[in-house]
């Protein structure tokens, strides 16, 4: 098990930036990836971003050139930068890591943080 927290949410004007935060219970070097999703209402969960141990990070393409994900393994740390924010931004921001147990990938999910974007 390990628990999720995020931070850094909040309400910005379009233009601006927030940086998100998520700090795990304990080593998330074994999970692979993390990364974050979001959920805007009324539409479904969606991957805004994740990055895995050996580098390789995955963007949505709404979010290309204006975000910046980043983990720290020593600190058990997941950042998202994100800047040049929109109001179709607006969602509750998500913290996730996966990990394989023998032939199962078993799902950890922070607690959520608004963003919220005004025009």
């Amino acid at each position: 098990q390990v628990q999720l927290v995020e931070s850094g949410g909040g309400l910005v004007q379009a233009g601006g930036s927030l940086r998100l935060s998520c700090a795990a219970s304990r080593s998330i070097f074994s999970f692979n990836p993390v990364g974050w999703y979001r959920q805007a209402p009324g539409k479904q969960r969606e991957l805004v971003a994740n990055i895995f141990t050996g580098g390789h990070i995955n963007y949505a393409d709404s979010v290309k050139g204006r975000f910046t994900i980043s983990r720290d393994n020593a600190k058990n740390t997941v950042s998202l930068q994100m800047n040049s924010l929109k109001p179709e931004d607006t969602a509750v921001y998500y913290c996730n890591a996966k990990e394989i147990i023998r032939t199962t990938i078993r799902d950890y999910w922070g607690q959520g943080t608004q963003v919220t974007v005004s025009f």
